[in-house]
């Protein structure tokens, strides 16, 4: 089953320049909507929009997918982790703002009306909502024949949080030697799944999903499907004591850790300070992809980035226990590269 020629996420269907090409086109035509209310748009994790002058908050706000997870959900004909995961993954957009959820929407759009997978999905929506403490204010069901085929579905989410002012987590607050900690993942998350279907071939061998992952005890497809993890209870007592945060999806590292310092800094990660899960090492081996590749894909272990004061450090690992201490913040020689992984 080994795979000789190393696979790509580009091989795979998915773009990552052309899709960062794409964004900051679309930014500039966002950019032309704005009026004086806009703190952040599009580039940061969440767009910030102050309500009032006068008020004491900013609303955040995001929207996202779970991208070919879906199929994987398909396959096994099982949804509730999908409903939860793109709750949690919305939830995980706005918290680098500091922002906690006050309600969310979802948009459903199928081929017709599967009153049993519809149902599964929006169990999963509301679960993941009800532990957050957020409102499933509402959404959409379309049924669009043609445009999707088969049992193909969308599931797209929107999240509107809040955030105080003075707590308000923007890149300019992080700094020269601050620390990045990195919280554990439990799994793929919402991302590099594009990649995972070409090299096991799911479409066309789903029986694969049932192969245990050497050294684990779970099935592929049962590590396929967890629910991307929410950050949510383990960071909320301490957003206003940190100076930023990194939600590691699409892009991985090198995307997302940029977002949330300031562009005079670079960010060295020491990857071999954490122990990357076995499901990795797998989807390496089977496919044969190289290690960079695998670190601009996939999040590796880490679900979230925390940067704080190197004077907090004791502080804040007693608050997070499970943290592991993964790289600092350097000055920017190169602001091309702001990520650099050491030991890659």
């Amino acid at each position: 089953m080994k795979n000789k020629k190393s696979k790509t996420y580009l091989e795979s269907g998915v773009d990552l320049t052309k899709a960062k090409i794409l964004k900051e086109s679309i930014s500039d035509i966002a950019e032309s909507s704005y009026n004086k209310n806009v703190i952040s748009g599009p580039g940061a994790f969440g767009g910030v929009f102050n309500l009032a002058d006068s008020g004491e908050d900013y609303l955040v706000s995001s929207t996202d997918g779970v991208g070919t997870k879906l199929r994987i959900a398909n396959i096994l004909n099982n949804h509730f982790t999908v409903g939860e995961s793109i709750v949690n993954h919305c939830i995980n957009d706005i918290l680098p703002s500091g922002a906690k959820p006050l309600f969310f929407l979802d948009y459903i759009g199928a081929n017709g009306f599967d009153t049993k997978k519809v149902t599964e999905i929006v169990q999963g929506i509301s679960y993941a909502c009800k532990q957050s403490k957020c409102v499933l204010l509402g959404g959409e069901t379309a049924s669009m024949p043609d445009t999707y085929n088969d049992e193909d579905y969308d599931l797209v989410g929107f999240i509107v949080g809040k955030v105080k002012k003075v707590d308000y987590l923007s890149p300019s607050k992080t700094n020269i030697g601050d620390l990045i900690l990195g919280l554990p993942s439990n799994g793929l998350h919402t991302n590099g799944y594009s990649l995972v279907r070409n090299i096991f071939d799911t479409e066309n061998n789903p029986s694969i999903l049932e192969e245990i992952v050497p050294k684990t005890n779970k099935k592929l497809g049962e590590i396929l499907l967890l629910p991307h993890k929410s950050y949510l209870d383990e960071l909320s007592s301490i957003l206003n004591n940190i100076n930023g945060l990194s939600h590691i999806t699409g892009g991985g590292f090198y995307k997302n850790i940029p977002r949330s310092i300031d562009e005079n800094l670079s960010a060295e990660i020491q990857i071999n300070s954490w122990r990357i899960p076995e499901i990795y090492e797998f989807i390496r081996k089977e496919g044969n992809v190289d290690l960079e590749e695998m670190f601009r894909v996939f999040n590796m272990g880490i679900g979230m980035a925390v940067i704080i004061d190197p004077n907090k450090y004791d502080e804040i690992k007693k608050q997070l226990p499970n943290s592991i201490l993964i790289g600092k913040l350097v000055e920017n020689s190169n602001e091309k590269n702001n990520v650099k992984l050491i030991g890659l």
